[in-house]
């Protein structure tokens, strides 16, 4: 489950850990899905793609990168480039504000972090509950959806967060880390 620890700068930061499997396989078709909201709108991540989950700091700028990547953080010795989903995604850019996360998550053999507006729970699916995308959405593309996920009144965006970024891109950011590194 999630567990906060407070930083000795006074940040609050959310260490993420994954789903205990239950031998018996009862739960194999249950996910575990961290939920955040970008522009007023549900989306969410697998679980066992999240390392952790923390507070926006000071992000370093880097130049000749596209508009969606931020820049650069060092994340305990480990320096890690932050992705705007916002912007990714071509929504409308908003004020960072205290409800302004960073979802530091595993995509390959990288370690990314990406701003989202608020990061909201963590919720325990079945895999029943996982509907493809319409092919009439509009919006981001549909390479990063995995599915929409019905759930009580609301539906939630479940992305693929390993093709949020291509392997291009992916290269790109891991030459610009290895040269800062």
């Amino acid at each position: 489950m999630s567990t906060a620890v407070a930083q000795p700068s006074g940040s609050l930061e959310m260490q993420v850990g994954g789903v205990q499997s239950d031998p018996s396989g009862v739960d194999a078709a249950v996910s575990q899905i961290v939920g955040f909201r970008l522009a007023n709108e549900e989306y969410g991540v697998d679980i066992m793609r999240v390392q952790e989950i923390i507070l926006m700091g000071q992000i370093t700028r880097m130049p000749g990168v596209p508009e969606y990547i931020c820049g650069l953080i060092n994340l305990r010795g480990h320096v890690i480039p932050i992705v705007d989903l916002r912007k990714r995604f071509d929504l409308a850019v908003s004020a960072i504000d205290e409800n302004t996360r960073i979802i530091v998550v595993n995509v390959g053999s990288r370690t990314i972090g990406m701003v989202v507006d608020a990061v909201n729970e963590v919720l325990r699916i079945n895999a029943e509950q996982i509907e493809p995308p319409p092919p009439s959405i509009t919006g981001i593309d549909h390479v990063y959806l995995r599915g929409l996920v019905k759930f009580k009144d609301k539906l939630l965006i479940l992305l693929n967060i390993e093709d949020v970024l291509s392997e291009k891109e992916q290269a790109m950011l891991g030459s610009a880390t290895d040269a800062v590194a």
